[in-house]
């Protein structure tokens, strides 16, 4: 971060917490002063991020978001909680056709944000903390190899505007961001193919894919105070991708 927020005292629950954009929010809070539980699914990425210097002070928890029960059993198991991230998300391109695949993606992109947000309503209320749902450029477009995604990402758009209206009551702010192209493995794909990567880039007025942590300082900042009149608001941080027409 080149600017700071004070989050001394707050407790932060990111779910896809471990890599990634996640990974990036969750170092971000901890760097602001936070606790933070940073979720996390494989056996693998969470050996990997207990292993990580950098999340020395993050408590590393495994989290399916698709587990209902699961989901409600580490919320409740939680004394307080002052805001949520829910960047737990899947891509799978050309098998999102197959409803089967469709399904899967809807549940985790979308159910899992709703299971997440539904839990951790009554601590939030209690804190009057904040909701961020991790949208995408796709909250805006359709994608013809990533019906499931989009898809996803586009109701993630509403689910932000209606939970706004829904929790506003118990003083919870409920905003989102919209990713562009990210420097991530689930983009692994896009930038290692020569011609897409190339046509990212023309489109994108910046010319360059954003960091990680490009992501998570708005993120911050829709958490704090300085954001304490926003809510139902749909971020982009694509670099100007969607203003290209």
């Amino acid at each position: 971060m080149n600017f700071s927020f004070d989050y001394s005292g707050k407790r932060v629950l990111v779910t896809g917490g471990v890599s990634g954009i996640g990974r990036a929010v969750s170092l971000a809070f901890i760097a602001a002063g936070a606790e933070v539980f940073a979720c996390g699914l494989t056996e693998q990425e969470l050996a990997a991020a207990r292993a990580d210097p950098a999340f020395g002070q993050i408590s590393v928890v495994r989290l399916d978001v698709t587990d209902k029960a699961a989901v409600d059993e580490l919320v409740g198991g939680l004394e307080s909680l002052d805001a949520v991230v829910t960047s737990a998300g899947i891509i799978r391109r050309d098998t999102e056709h197959d409803p089967e695949v469709f399904d899967q993606v809807i549940d985790v992109n979308l159910s899992g944000s709703m299971r997440v947000a539904s839990a951790a309503r009554p601590l939030l209320a209690r804190s009057k903390g904040c909701v961020v749902l991790v949208g995408s450029v796709m909250s805006f477009f359709g994608g013809p190899r990533q019906p499931a995604y989009s898809a996803s990402k586009g109701a993630i758009r509403n689910l932000t505007m209606s939970l706004a209206c829904a929790y506003a009551a118990d003083e919870i702010r409920v905003n989102a961001v919209a990713p562009g192209w990210v420097i991530t493995d689930l983009s692994r794909g896009a930038r290692e193919n020569a011609e897409r990567n190339a046509m990212i880039l023309a489109r994108t007025p910046m010319g360059r894919w954003a960091q990680p942590a490009e992501i998570a300082d708005p993120v911050l900042f829709l958490c704090s105070d300085a954001a304490r009149f926003m809510t139902g608001t749909v971020m982009l941080v694509d670099g100007g991708f969607a203003s290209v027409g």
